[in-house]
């Protein structure tokens, strides 16, 4: 049996069919229908304050009309603060975290993210000559003209940029023992060279550290391809002379199997850190909600998302808005960890410095 998921402010369905989740570009007239109507997009059956019912359209309009009215996470005192989740921290309370980012943990590495209007990802490719923004990550588009991928992947490829103070927080959080497992939607590899290690990162949408041929699926290190991109040329198999594709989540391709540790994580997890993201792609989205109801949730974002925004948001959950770095500094600062963080920071630019000499 298949069925389809339509998704919130995006153009993307997610088909599950035994068991796989893939992904893939579509916009349904279903979803534009409601679409017209909020941004918030919610589930067909939807309960008003006095326990009634409303289906399709007018559902959604109901939890628009709460969202206005205050129904929704602004509606109600919030009883936990950032000091509340530094004190957690510190004490170690919180034992098992589970982080879940986007691209806005990288933007201020000089990444851009894919979305925000004018500066996003998705407005900067008319160079390409795309049919629409998001082929050059379609696995279908990548099959008949590759070209495009491999320039932006010159542009994205590990060690253009520098990790930020946000990665070096996750690290800090992995040093001190209470990370129990990153998950990423970045392909930037920062949280790698932050030092975050590979038991610890679930990267739910693929990978330059590794890559594989499209016709033999032999394995390669990402390593093997960075001559190839940095001279803009395709790489090819040195065996069959196919497609090496770096191990990318393409819209069309299945998720990688780590992702689904989050079958055992978040049922372990006692603090939830949700940062940098807009919560707008499933499956990841979904990741928000997957921890139990007792599970303090702390937002660092620029805006609310996801259950923060729904109005299904709890009294334990938290949110910082702002600049993320800003929000991740003044939880730092809570904690009273920021001399250990500027140490940690500066020994690893030191290394950098010391390997780029070499």
């Amino acid at each position: 049996m298949i069925s389809l998921l339509i998704l919130p402010r995006c153009c993307t369905i997610n088909v599950k069919s035994k068991g796989r989740i893939l992904t893939g570009k579509g916009l349904s007239r279903l979803h534009y229908v409601h679409r017209k109507i909020s941004s918030r997009f919610v589930c067909v059956q939807k309960l008003d304050l006095n326990g009634n019912g409303y289906s399709g359209v007018l559902g959604c309009q109901k939890s628009f009309q709460r969202g206005i009215s205050g129904g929704g996470h602004g509606g109600r005192k919030q009883s936990m603060t950032l000091d509340d989740i530094a004190k957690g921290i510190r004490e170690k309370e919180y034992k098992r975290i589970v982080v879940i980012a986007g691209a806005g943990i990288s933007t201020p590495s000089g990444i851009p993210d894919f979305r925000s209007p004018g500066s996003g990802l998705y407005d900067n490719l008319q160079k390409y000559n795309l049919p629409y923004a998001e082929a050059i990550f379609a696995i279908n588009y990548f099959h008949h003209n590759p070209k495009p991928f491999f320039a932006l992947a010159k542009e994205l490829y590990p060690g253009n940029y520098r990790p930020c103070l946000t990665h070096y927080f996750i690290r800090l959080l992995h040093d001190k023992g209470q990370l129990l497992r990153m998950y990423t939607q970045n392909i930037d590899g920062l949280e790698r060279m932050a030092g975050i290690p590979d038991k610890k990162l679930v990267e739910a949408h693929g990978t330059f550290a590794t890559a594989t041929c499209t016709l033999c699926r032999r394995k390669y290190q990402g390593e093997d391809l960075h001559n190839d991109i940095m001279e803009g040329t395709v790489p090819h198999c040195s065996y069959c002379k196919g497609i090496i594709k770096p191990d990318i989540v393409f819209f069309g391709e299945e998720l990688p199997q780590q992702f689904f540790l989050y079958l055992t994580d978040f049922p372990m997890a006692d603090l939830l850190i949700v940062m940098g993201t807009s919560l707008e792609v499933e499956p990841f989205a979904s990741l928000s909600g997957a921890v139990r109801s007792s599970v303090s949730r702390l937002l660092i974002n620029r805006e609310l998302v996801g259950p923060f925004a729904w109005g299904s948001s709890r009294q334990s959950d938290v949110a910082e808005l702002g600049d993320v770095v800003s929000g991740v500094r003044k939880l730092a600062d809570a904690l009273g960890w920021m001399p250990e963080l500027e140490a940690l920071m500066a020994d690893d630019r030191q290394k950098a410095s010391k390997k780029r000499e070499e």
